[in-house]
């Protein structure tokens, strides 16, 4: 992400959140996003212990509706061309 991407979430910041912030777009993308998952992580609050099983639950769901042709996936020219045109309208 370049620096004055962040700038819009930096008015609401401290001084010290400010250098850090600056510091931690100089990082190579794969320690900002672990470093991002650290802190969202430290806020998050203690772990659910039925989060994986539902999710994994919901997975195979998810797996077994699109074999039985039970929901269509979109055709990935319709989604790019949406993510294209939202993207375009920012």
């Amino acid at each position: 992400m370049p620096a004055h991407a962040a700038a819009g979430y930096t008015p609401l910041m401290s001084k010290t959140a400010k250098a850090l912030l600056s510091e931690a777009l100089t990082l190579p993308e794969s320690d900002r996003f672990a470093l991002v998952s650290g802190i969202l992580a430290s806020v998050d609050g203690p772990p659910d212990a039925d989060w994986e099983k539902a999710w994994l639950n919901e997975l195979d769901r998810r797996v077994h509706a699109a074999e039985r042709r039970e929901i269509r996936g979109a055709d990935w020219a319709d989604v790019r061309s949406r993510i294209l045109a939202r993207l375009s309208a920012r």
